[in-house]
Parts: C-alpha cells; sequence; structure tokens
C-alpha cells in the first residue's frame, strides 16, 4: 500500500472517528503530497524517498512551530501543533534512540577514519544518507560533534 493510499484510510478513520487533530494533520500530509507531485509533473507516485522528506519536513514544521509557541508562552497553540506532528510520525520508520545513534556513528567514524571536527561536513554526507528517516539530521549533528571533539 502507498503512503498515498494508507492517508487516504487513516483519514476516513479520523472522520468516522471525528477526530479533528488527526484529520488536520493528515490533510496537509495529503496536500504536500498532491503539491510535490504536481511540482514534478509526476503522473505516477512519488518514491518513497521523497515522500520520506516530506513527511520529515511536515513533523519538523510542526516541532519547530510548537517551541516558538512555548517560548512565547502559548501551550494553547504548541499543543495542536505536537499532537499532528505526532499523528504525522506514525508514518516515519522508527527513530534511533540517542544510544543506537552513537553507535552507529562511532562505527561509520572508524570506518571513515574521520579524525577530527574538520570531517564533519563528510562525515555529515555519509551519516545523513545512511541514517535517513531513522534520525534528525540535528541529531546525528550534535552527536558527531560529541565524538570528534
Amino acid at each position: 500500500m502507498s503512503l498515498s493510499q494508507e492517508i487516504m484510510a487513516k483519514m476516513k478513520e479520523a472522520m468516522k472517528a471525528k477526530d479533528t487533530v488527526a484529520l488536520e494533520s493528515l490533510r496537509a500530509v495529503k496536500s504536500a503530497i498532491l503539491l510535490a507531485q504536481t511540482e514534478s509533473g509526476a503522473k505516477e507516485d512519488l518514491t518513497a524517498d521523497t515522500e520520506l522528506k516530506i513527511l520529515q519536513k511536515l513533523v519538523k514544521q510542526r516541532r519547530d512551530s510548537a517551541v516558538l509557541y512555548t517560548e512565547q508562552g502559548r501551550a494553547d497553540l504548541a499543543e495542536p501543533e505536537l499532537a499532528q506532528a505526532e499523528v504525522i510520525s506514525q508514518f516515519l520508520p522508527t527513530q534511533m534512540t540517542e544510544d543506537e545513534l552513537k553507535a552507529a556513528l562511532t562505527k561509520l567514524i572508524s570506518e571513515t577514519g574521520a579524525s577530527s571536527i574538520k570531517d564533519m561536513g563528510k562525515l555529515m554526507g555519509v551519516a545523513s544518507k545512511e541514517f535517513a528517516g531513522k534520525a534528525d539530521g540535528k541529531a546525528i549533528s550534535v552527536v558527531i560533534k560529541q565524538l570528534l571533539s
């Protein structure tokens, strides 16, 4: 089942359950997928990588918005954003824990021969491709900095 079909099935469930947060989140995902399809002129479905990037972008947008709302003392606006992020993130692969990420990056550092912070750019490129969808780029960056310094 493609992501679009899965989203449509979940939308039907959300409509029946009258779950407005889930419905709003799923409509945003559907809209982003349709927009990406029309931008590329693709008649067929998007690749799994493209869909994954769209989902990650939507989750990141909502989490960033929630942080901003929280900083401004607007918990009433932050809560729906976090709830939507949770609904969307259920379509993403399971995220790596910090310990799993450290272990994988330590192995990657030894494989690539990176020894100092100067090698961070090269390492980030490899790590971002290898852990796409499994770990956030910011989390990867933080762990690499810890391991290389």
